[in-house]
């Protein structure tokens, strides 16, 4: 870039850092390899190539974005995990952004969500937190534990808790395939058959009588058990989930405030990974 401008490098920086403060957002990803522009950084360079009334347009809408009255929030993550994870502060994030569209990319994994995010189709990844995301930013939010779920008139429903050992005794539904949260019980209980694509299907099926699902306590799933018993599963490690950026400094204003509302909420509910670690 600072060739193509007959300038030094440090000076484009220096340039770039200006326009940064004075539009109050941030206009590159800055990566070992280089920058890319953020979603402001490209409506600034569009309207520099367009002319003056473009430019003039470009900071009014630069404006609005910066303090969260416009743009959009691209989002990947799964069906299920929207219904369990983010509907109330979807309701509220709308009340507060009007203007701003939520757009939901679902995917069946979060290998998948990972996938989008590296690709620039969205901004944010709700993710099973894993180790050795290259290129990525992880923020852990909470941790899940696992537990049984059974229908109520079952037998195993009177169970305080179960134990590894006693899940081989049942007819379990397991985690979908190909998931961060399926390796993990494969890891503990060895390979074996999946009953369902997803929790919801799981839960279906066990609500049904059909099986015993092995699912995390999420927020949707421990706040409405009816008809099902919820047995807490000794042995296995709680399910760590979070949000994943490219690179958080720079998301937009209303990236990072949709990320605040459902971490908040979270919070509400049972408190972030962070804070049960300080306790």
């Amino acid at each position: 870039m600072a060739r193509e401008v007959k300038c030094t490098q440090s000076a484009v920086s220096q340039h770039i850092r200006r326009l940064e403060k004075e539009t109050g957002l941030p206009l590159v990803e800055r990566r070992p390899r280089g920058v890319v522009p953020t979603g402001a950084g490209l409506i600034l360079h569009r309207a520099v190539q367009e002319g003056l009334t473009a430019l003039n347009d470009a900071m009014r809408l630069l404006d609005e974005l910066r303090t969260g009255r416009h743009g959009s929030v691209a989002i990947a993550t799964g069906s299920t995990t929207i219904r369990h994870f983010m509907g109330a502060s979807v309701k509220e994030f709308r009340h507060t952004f009007p203007d701003v569209r939520l757009e939901f990319h679902t995917e069946r994994s979060s290998e998948r969500c990972l996938d989008a995010l590296r690709t620039g189709l969205v901004e944010l990844a709700w993710v099973t937190i894993t180790p050795d995301v290259h290129g990525l930013e992880q923020r852990p939010v909470t941790d899940l534990d696992w537990v049984l779920a059974v229908h109520r008139d079952d037998p195993l429903a009177a169970e305080p808790a179960l134990s590894l050992a006693d899940l081989s005794h049942t007819q379990l539904i397991r985690p979908p395939a190909g998931t961060s949260s399926g390796r993990q019980v494969d890891e503990r209980l060895g390979r074996g058959p999946t009953g369902a694509t997803d929790w919801d299907t799981a839960l279906l099926l066990a609500e049904l009588g059909l099986g015993h699902a092995l699912v995390p306590a999420v927020p949707g799933v421990t706040s409405h058990p009816d008809p099902l018993c919820l047995i807490p599963v000794r042995g296995l490690a709680p399910l760590e989930v979070g949000w994943a950026a490219r690179q958080w400094s720079a998301l937009s204003p209303s990236a990072t405030a949709f990320a605040d509302t459902v971490i908040a909420h979270l919070d509400a509910w049972g408190g972030t990974a962070g804070e049960r670690e300080a306790s």
